[in-house]
């Protein structure tokens, strides 16, 4: 079994993620060598603000992103699932390297008990099973519950999501992040029905 690698402190690794998903910071993850994520067949979603990335990025390798407004690109990967950026073992444009590298932290998989099991991305799988978060106070575990109770309530009832369908299972660790404060403190006597309303407050806010 491969080593296990330090997540960090679960309530300050929350707090990093949800500015890096509100697109305040970019992610500080400890990848220790690891480029699972450019090589798994990852689309990469960069908006039409991106303009240092979408200039450093040839405009062929991009197409428009589905069911999104004009201006939206997807990069896409190579036949070996590669991202065409990845070279030498290392991204060429990591100085502008789009949002969505920037942000992106597998640790989001441990942290919801969200499983990948797509075979494409079983790189990304290995690494976020290696990865063990600390819980120096209650309130972490408490944080910790309430993201897993939210991602199972959401991949239970995809019906709250927008768009009513099933998340990928990258979307669902995210989304379970957004909402996990609607599930903080839940007990059988919960309405079902104002969990609804505030996850979808929350998805949509």
């Amino acid at each position: 079994m491969a080593e296990a690698l330090e997540a960090g402190d679960f309530g300050s690794w929350m707090v990093q993620i949800q500015r890096a998903l509100r697109d305040e910071q970019g992610s500080d993850v400890p990848c220790d060598g690891c480029t699972a994520c450019c090589s798994s067949s990852q689309f990469v979603h960069i908006g039409p603000d991106e303009t240092d990335a979408l200039a450093h990025i040839p405009s062929e390798l991009l197409f428009p992103a589905p069911r999104l407004p004009r201006g939206h690109m997807l990069l896409g990967y190579d036949e070996r699932g590669h991202c065409p950026m990845f070279v030498d073992n290392g991204c060429s444009i990591y100085d502008h390297r789009p949002v969505t590298c920037r942000t992106y932290d597998c640790r989001i998989f441990p942290a919801s008990e969200v499983v990948l099991d797509d075979d494409t991305k079983v790189l990304i799988a290995r690494q976020a099973q290696r990865w063990r978060f600390s819980f120096p106070i209650d309130a972490d575990r408490g944080q910790h519950d309430a993201v897993r109770t939210a991602a199972a309530f959401l991949r239970d009832h995809p019906d709250v999501l927008p768009g009513g369908a099933a998340a990928n299972p990258t979307q669902l660790a995210v989304a379970a992040v957004e909402v996990h404060v609607a599930f903080l403190g839940l007990d059988e006597n919960t309405d079902e029905s104002a969990i609804r309303v505030e996850v979808r407050r929350r998805l949509r806010g």
